[in-house]
């Protein structure tokens, strides 16, 4: 192939020869998968060609060497070393190719399989931007995609390394990095937000909640007396979920968080331990009384009266709340 050659014809080239695109986006590759991809290709051989740009190189009294970079199909390349093959298929584009343009199309291509996780794809975005000067409009326009939705993906990479790393590694979703860039200004709570996600598996639905909540924190703190949120935290404490007291003009309301049926069954429990204590107390001896004055009227005397403690333990009795 040393003359010239037809655009996007097929060609068969050593994988040995074939180097790697330095602009290649995605920068993990599941090793299982390579392996699964790698026994297919031992069956049945590469069935979509790679594409490469070729470049010959004159040598001192070597002659003209031919080389080839990788633009696309790296899975594909490292899937083929790993079965032995030898040869792949490739197409070949015009050297003078620019490298933005090969960035832009491992970018599509790896959009277009779905392969390029959202971290990958907010650090190919930036260097889109940051390397070739593209506006947020026109890299949404390269990889069909809307500006929102490139801006939205690069600030992922505002967030902490290791909930970066969290992202990469499949600890939390890209939908997560929602609600904790929602705290970017509160780093204690976005910390604390990240720290529940992880242990308590929340969803995403349950994490932007949270973080709207903590949002507004700051406002509605103003609202409650020192008293109500010292209560508060004691319940949080206590329950072992967030516990937040909401006054209105008259009275309030108490809410408590949950977010799986254990939790939900933990609470119940705190509440019906704290009610077996109570009835547990023993109660209060009457002192005894020789001499009791006869009432006037019998029917007085046989009606019973129920006493003003036992109104107030009614009133203040855990049975009559519920969560």
């Amino acid at each position: 192939m040393a003359g010239t050659y037809l655009q996007d014809s097929i060609f068969w080239v050593e994988v040995e020869r074939i180097k790697p695109n330095p602009f290649q986006p995605r920068k993990s590759f599941d090793e299982a998968a390579l392996a699964s991809l790698a026994e297919s290709i031992r069956q049945y051989g590469v069935l979509q060609p790679l594409t490469v740009t070729r470049k010959e190189i004159e040598q001192p009294e070597k002659g003209i060497s031919v080389e080839y970079e990788l633009i696309a199909g790296e899975r594909r390349l490292r899937a083929a070393k790993l079965a032995g093959i030898a040869q792949v298929p490739v197409v070949i584009r015009n050297a003078e190719d620019t490298d933005r343009m090969k960035l832009e199309l491992a970018i599509i291509e790896n959009l277009q399989r779905e392969d390029l996780n959202a971290l990958d794809r907010a650090k190919a975005f930036q260097r889109l931007f940051q390397e070739f000067g593209l506006k947020h409009i026109e890299i949404g326009k390269r990889v069909g995609k809307s500006r929102e939705y490139v801006s939205n993906t690069l600030r992922i990479l505002l967030l902490p390394q290791e909930m970066q790393d969290a992202l990469a590694g499949g600890e939390i979703s890209e939908g997560h990095t929602r609600p904790l860039l929602m705290l970017m200004d509160r780093t204690a709570e976005q910390k604390t937000l990240f720290t529940e996600i992880l242990t308590r598996h929340l969803t995403v639905r349950d994490s932007e909640q949270l973080a709207r909540r903590v949002a507004v924190e700051k406002v509605r703190k103003s609202d409650l007396s020192p008293e109500l949120l010292l209560l508060e935290r004691e319940l949080t404490e206590k329950l072992g979920t967030r516990v937040r007291i909401e006054r209105k003009d008259q009275g309030g309301k108490v809410l408590i968080d949950f977010f799986s049926v254990d939790d939900l069954a933990h609470i119940r429990s705190v509440f019906s331990n704290s009610r077996s204590g109570v009835s547990a107390v023993a109660p209060v001896q009457s002192p005894v009384v020789e001499d009791v004055p006869q009432a006037k009227n019998p029917a007085e005397a046989s009606a019973p009266k129920p006493a003003a403690s036992e109104q107030e333990q009614d009133l203040y009795s855990t049975s009559n709340f519920t969560v």
